[in-house]
């Protein structure tokens, strides 16, 4: 969506110049996490140092080895007031993570990124807090874009569909949860070096296999939250307005599901067919019927449905 720019890779440059074997060496030598040589582990002290800025959105930055689900830990710190906005945990494996609906997100360790950022979005009105999982979808695609030169689309709300052999396949997901009044936790899966034999379903991918430039999880986590700290920034300084900040245009112009004919399956049980034509100011899904009724829909199920 975005085109890299100079910074980027002068960040990185600088980031990369002050990487060493040594950073990790004390940490790890009393566990296994280079068994796979394909996969090796992030670089925690390399990441704080890249990320966390006296003036910068992020505060910290916590790699785990292990954990049930990113979404989840963060959330009880941020009730018991244990985490400030601008946490990011990482776990280098999930073994309860979770999607919308309550899907699990399971993968092999280190194949993928796996974390969750804590956001207090307070000069914003809450009625305009349901914008924050698809500015999450525009920031992870621009910032895969620029470290990873995948193109990824976005399937409403919250899915990242990269191409495959020329099929469309989810890499990864979004997931936002409210914690407590005035924070929100969102979490993030991409799948990054996820092997052909590895997918838990037929229709999922990797950045991997998508051709990604890169599958360094260093890099392209350093590019997701740099562009996510840029979405958010902008979009709280407009007190969340998805036109002033350019966030409706732009989440418009990425996703797949615009001028496709899908099915929503609607809390309740109940089902709505037709074309998706547009976003509303509140970031649902507007669908038109056969009927001529255009319907916007903020919860459910879409799928999109394939051609006769």
């Amino acid at each position: 969506m975005t085109p890299r720019d100079a910074s980027d890779a002068n960040d990185d440059a600088h980031d990369n110049a002050h990487d060493n074997a040594h950073e990790d060496a004390h940490e790890d030598a009393h566990d296994n996490r280079w068994s796979d040589l394909d996969r090796p582990p992030l670089n925690a002290a390399s990441l704080r140092r890249a990320l966390v800025r006296e003036d910068g959105l992020w505060r910290a930055v916590e790699v785990v080895q292990r954990t049930g689900s990113t979404n989840s830990d963060l959330v009880a710190l941020a009730t018991e007031q244990k985490a400030d906005e601008g946490t990011v945990l990482v776990a280098e494996e999930q073994d309860a993570g979770r999607g919308r609906l309550d899907r699990q997100w399971t993968a092999p360790a280190r194949s993928g990124l796996f974390f969750s950022v804590l956001l207090k979005p307070t000069q914003v009105p809450v009625e305009r807090w349901g914008w924050l999982p698809l500015l999450t979808g525009v920031a992870v695609a621009t910032g895969l874009s620029r470290a990873a030169g995948v193109d990824t689309a976005l399937k409403w709300p919250n899915d990242l569909l990269v191409t495959v052999g020329g099929e469309e396949r989810k890499a990864g997901g979004i997931l936002a949860e409210r914690a407590g009044p005035d924070a929100v936790v969102v979490g993030i899966g991409i799948n990054v070096t996820l092997r052909e034999d590895e997918l838990p379903v037929p229709g999922a991918g990797s950045l991997a296999l998508a051709g990604a430039r890169t599958t360094d999880r260093d890099t392209v986590l350093r590019a997701v939250l740099r562009s996510l700290e840029q979405w958010y920034e902008r979009w709280r300084a407009a007190g969340g307005d998805p036109v002033a900040s350019g966030l409706q245009d732009t989440y418009a112009a990425g996703c797949a599901t615009l001028g496709r004919v899908v099915r929503a399956e609607l809390p309740g049980g109940r089902s709505l067919t037709g074309e998706a034509v547009a976003l509303d100011g509140d970031g649902r899904l507007v669908i038109a019927t056969e009927e001529g009724v255009q319907e916007p829909v903020g919860a459910g199920d879409v799928v999109h449905v394939r051609p006769a």
